[in-house]
């Protein structure tokens, strides 16, 4: 009755955000309708392809299930119209492979953790909404479960995984940092990924894309400040009262923030993201080597580091808030216990995230009061649940391993 109960809880959670999609304001579904339809159409139709002929804002691997989306959508087109079959086709194969992954996740006789885990998945995807299916964001949340549930039974199959979730939207390779640092198979990891990640410089190399293979890293380097990014909040105040605009950038195709300081804001945000990916991964790696345990140094490193991404970002996407997904159901896996408050940090920036976007969202733009409001309580809450990662980094017990002597 559990397991009937759970997966009740999944089906009907897909459903009712599927379906969500195609009511809420302010077009949740549309990057999926307005640029994967029409990439994945051009490329299948013999024109530009992104990543391939010119340079792209993901991954290449990204346009793999947009294709395989559109593929989908092909009998249902006649019927439904292009776009909207490939919306329902999107939601179907988000659907599919988060299935698969519920299922590595609570088996056919689920300990008490995993149902807890399961449960949490269920209930974020339901609080996100919309914006928790259609993206692709959407795509690596089950790639990245699967690989995290698998690094200590199948380390290479796990490190394949991940290497290709970060392929398709790099944050699953903080998960793959993680693993680097605190699995005791980490050279075999590391190994692994690197070799699934020159095999895919290879190919892409051979089918043209040698100019714009890493294009995905330098087009993210003109980018602004966006308004739901983390440090944006204080400019949204400013916006309140007139000292700094909200402006349309049809490059990135996203909204920006205008304003006298602004751009140092952006410019500093990478290197001192960065400084703070090292500065995590090294006090994980001081634990792993002093002898802390897999199951207490892994699920909160992971998650600080994701968290790190998402805080220090100068984008602040409301998908982003899928990638706390996956290390907190790992950590509610490997330890329930002190993953309990992570995990009510992370239901509540799904929550505050859904209230933002889409449903307050035509107002946000106009800076009124209360989007500006929940925003930046969600930031704090993003601010907060880094603090709470940092924290329980430091606080892994590592006790360091004793020699015996004869």
């Amino acid at each position: 009755m559990r397991l009937v109960a759970l997966w009740s809880a999944f089906v009907v959670v897909h459903v009712v955000t599927a379906i969500t999609g195609w009511l809420y304001p302010s077009q949740p579904m549309g990057d999926v309708v307005l640029v994967y339809e029409p990439w994945s159409a051009a490329a299948l139709s013999g024109g530009e392809i992104v990543g391939v002929t010119e340079t792209w804002v993901y991954p290449q691997l990204a346009l793999v299930p947009m294709l395989i989306a559109k593929i989908m959508s092909t009998p249902l087109i006649a019927v439904l119209g292009a776009s909207e079959a490939y919306l329902i086709a999107w939601a179907a194969l988000v659907t599919v492979l988060d299935t698969i992954a519920f299922a590595v996740l609570v088996g056919r006789a689920p300990s008490r953790p995993r149902r807890v885990a399961a449960w949490f998945w269920v209930a974020a995807l339901l609080l996100l909404g919309p914006i928790a299916m259609y993206r692709i964001d959407a795509i690596t949340v089950p790639i990245a479960v699967i690989g995290g549930l698998w690094l200590t039974r199948r380390p290479a199959v796990a490190a394949v995984l991940l290497a290709i979730g970060a392929w398709i939207k790099i944050w699953p390779g903080a998960l793959l940092l993680g693993a680097i640092v605190a699995v005791r198979t980490r050279m075999r990891v590391m190994l692994t990924a690197a070799a699934v990640s020159a095999c895919i410089v290879v190919v892409l190399f051979l089918v043209g894309a040698d100019g714009e293979i890493f294009g995905f890293l330098t087009e993210q380097t003109g980018r602004g400040l966006q308004i739901e990014a983390v440090a944006a909040t204080p400019f949204l105040w400013l916006a309140m009262t007139g000292a700094a605009r909200i402006e349309y950038s049809f490059d990135i195709l996203t909204f920006q923030i205008s304003a006298q300081g602004a751009d140092a804001v952006s410019a500093v945000l990478t290197p001192l993201m960065g400084l703070v990916v090292i500065g995590v991964t090294v006090v994980g790696a001081l634990k792993a080597t002093r002898g802390a345990t897999f199951a207490r140094l892994f699920p909160p490193l992971a998650l600080t580091l994701v968290a790190a991404l998402i805080v220090l970002n100068k984008v602040g996407s409301p998908q982003f808030q899928t990638w706390l997904i996956a290390p907190v159901v790992l950590w509610l896996v490997l330890d329930r216990t002190r993953a309990a408050v992570p995990a009510a940090i992370v239901l509540g920036l799904c929550a505050l995230t859904c209230l933002v976007y889409p449903l307050t969202y035509d107002a946000l733009l106009r800076a009124e009061l209360l989007p500006v409001v929940i925003l930046t309580l969600r930031n704090i809450l993003l601010i907060v649940a880094l603090v709470v990662g940092v924290r329980a980094v430091v606080r892994v017990p590592a006790p360091r391993p004793t020699t015996h002597r004869e």
